[in-house]
């Protein structure tokens, strides 16, 4: 049975402030929901699935090296390092050295870029609405590999890794700021073709200054193709904009739902697209940054591990962009574990390996996305 209509209201009007109108008594749009989400009672299961995925992986990673060490004794040893724990492992202080100083911050930092570099991806498609979208789209690749063979070539004495962020940051900040001046009425697509006039741009001068000094090729070429294996000063180096980065994409993934169904809708429940836009592509280019300055250019892993998260776990960023976080970390980490155990005792680059992986998923998205346009 209807409530009458209380005193001074006329019959049928809905109450002010309900849920279904605002202060006014207009009706509110409805709150959209992303294409794929799944229920939110689900998500701390997928969360605390990836979680013991990724400590899986972490300790796999542990176990295998190029040092002859007994699984068993490792294990032993990552006991004795937790707090309130005293374990004997039987390793000597060389094996310990081996494990705590070379070991334990590789897979910290291939778990650390992972995570950025698959958060910023989402990040990226978010803004963008295109499961394609990756984060060198907007020159932060480009940029972080000239500043490196500039610090390689012309300035010996100079910080790679410094030199990579910064130059990450400028290329981002350069097609940004053309893909604005350029017409705002071009919107994403813009800044798109602001980045890939950026990349080429940058690309080239990178190239022409590869020419001065043929015999440091190889060095500037293993940068490009990335590792992980720079020890606790890069860990420390990346962890505060790793930090900063993904509070603030966490934060923003209510928002880049909205975004999802449009901006007139994200208009109508007073989200300003604008102004969601830029902060999301401020903190996933300043996450690419913190990521390529440590480990140089690892492809693939901003498509394939974001890409994977919608597909099982739905297309709500609340569930996608931490999913991404924890399922790129886990991914880099087993590929860095690939890439040691592989060729061993050689190594390969950790970018041939998820190229191997990403460039046979890349053209599987690609046929699916063009499916579901056409």
């Amino acid at each position: 049975m209807a409530k009458p209509a209380g005193p001074g209201r006329p019959d049928g009007a809905a109450q002010a402030g309900s849920a279904r109108t605002d202060v006014a008594g207009r009706p509110r749009p409805a709150r959209p929901r992303p294409a794929g989400a799944r229920p939110a009672r689900a998500r701390p299961l997928w969360i605390a699935g990836a979680l013991v995925l990724l400590a899986g992986c972490m300790i796999a990673g542990l176990l295998d090296g190029a040092a002859d060490i007994s699984p068993w004794q490792v294990v032993l040893q990552v006991a004795d390092w937790l707090p309130f724990t005293h374990v004997d492992s039987g390793l000597a202080p060389v094996e310990q050295g081996l494990l705590f100083e070379l070991r334990l911050p590789r897979v910290l930092v291939a778990a650390v870029v992972g995570g950025l570099l698959a958060m910023a991806g989402a990040g990226y498609q978010g803004v963008f609405r295109n499961p394609l979208a990756d984060p060198y789209l907007l020159g932060a690749a480009a940029g972080a590999g000239l500043a490196a063979t500039a610090a390689i070539v012309l300035l010996p004495s100079a910080s790679v890794p410094v030199a990579a962020f910064a130059g990450a940051v400028g290329g981002v900040f350069l097609a940004y700021t053309l893909g604005n001046t350029a017409g705002r009425n071009g919107g994403t697509a813009t800044l798109v073709l602001a980045g890939v006039a950026v990349t080429s741009f940058l690309t080239a001068i990178q190239t022409f200054l590869q020419q001065f000094e043929v015999e440091k090729l190889q060095r500037i070429y293993a940068w490009i193709l990335g590792d992980v294996g720079g020890g606790w000063d890069q860990l420390l180096l990346v962890l505060p904009y790793a930090a900063v980065s993904a509070v603030l994409l966490l934060l923003h993934g209510r928002m880049l739902d909205v975004l999802s169904v449009g901006d007139e809708e994200a208009a109508g429940l007073g989200v300003r697209a604008g102004r969601v836009r830029f902060v999301v592509l401020l903190a996933a280019s300043l996450a690419t940054a913190a990521a390529v300055a440590v480990s140089g250019l690892i492809g693939f892993v901003g498509i394939v591990v974001p890409h994977v998260v919608r597909r099982l776990a739905g297309g709500s960023y609340r569930i996608v962009l931490p999913l991404s976080l924890i399922g790129g970390a886990a991914f880099l980490v087993v590929a860095d574990l690939a890439a040691r155990t592989v060729l061993a005792p050689a190594e390969l680059p950790i970018g041939v390996v998820t190229m191997f992986v990403g460039a046979p998923f890349f053209v599987a998205v690609l046929r699916m996305t063009r499916r579901v346009v056409t």
